[in-house]
């Protein structure tokens, strides 16, 4: 998620620009505007989040990134030679390919959410995420969007998860072993599992994204992005 080198950057910018105000040297920083720096780094998150949600959100997206493909949930896998010496190999792959597509549909509807949290980026928000390490931008967004993303995910990914006769006994199943507290409460469900891994898929999308950005901000081919972060350099 090259969105962070942005991120970091513009936040330096703008923590570079208030400091001027004290007397602070901010050496080629000086030159830029406090809108230049915020309009740099939000445009770079825009970028970045942008970026990620088109790269899963289509078909194959995550079944073919082994980086974020979703695999059987713990228990599941587990028990697959089991399984699969009883003739339940093909539906097992079946779930596998169901729960990756679940994930490519839902993954669209992020990019309103990771807008919205761009939009309502404070200078406080650009400071944390300078100070937030090579990780910063992917944490603000998880941050702000992890929780409502969920409850946009869960719907669409069980609206597809459903159609697996599999992954409805999976979660007859875990309904009765979770009672026992066997069972990590993000398996118990196959959407939850599901839901969970996409937004971890998302956001170490973002994070890649945002490792591209701050290695080359002048790729994205946006003006003020590489007048931000080419000045960070």
């Amino acid at each position: 998620m090259r969105l962070n080198p942005f991120p970091g950057r513009s936040a330096v910018l703008l923590c570079a620009l208030v400091l001027l105000s004290s007397g602070a040297g901010a050496g080629p920083l000086d030159a830029l505007s406090n809108q230049d720096a915020s309009n740099g780094l939000k445009a770079a998150l825009e970028a970045g989040s942008a970026a990620a949600v088109a790269k899963l959100g289509i078909e194959n997206g995550f079944l073919n990134n082994d980086k974020v493909k979703i695999k059987l949930p713990g228990i599941l896998e587990q028990a697959k030679p089991l399984l699969k010496m009883t003739g339940r190999g093909q539906q097992l792959d079946d779930l596998v390919v169901s729960m990756n597509r679940a994930a490519e549909s839902a993954v669209p509807m992020a990019k309103p959410l990771l807008l919205d949290a761009v939009k309502s980026m404070s200078v406080s928000d650009a400071k944390n995420i300078l100070s937030g390490g090579d990780t910063s931008v992917t944490d603000f967004f998880r941050q702000k969007t992890s929780a409502p993303l969920a409850v946009k995910f869960l719907p669409i990914v069980k609206s597809v998860t459903d159609r697996s006769g599999l992954a409805s006994k999976y979660n007859s199943t875990m309904s009765q072993i979770g009672k026992t507290g066997l069972v990590p409460q993000q398996q118990s469900t196959v959407e939850g599992y599901v839901t969970d891994r996409a937004l971890d898929g998302l956001y170490l999308m973002i994070g890649e994204e945002e490792k591209a950005i701050r290695s080359n901000p002048l790729a994205y081919g946006s003006k003020i992005i590489g007048k931000v972060f080419g000045s960070l350099k």
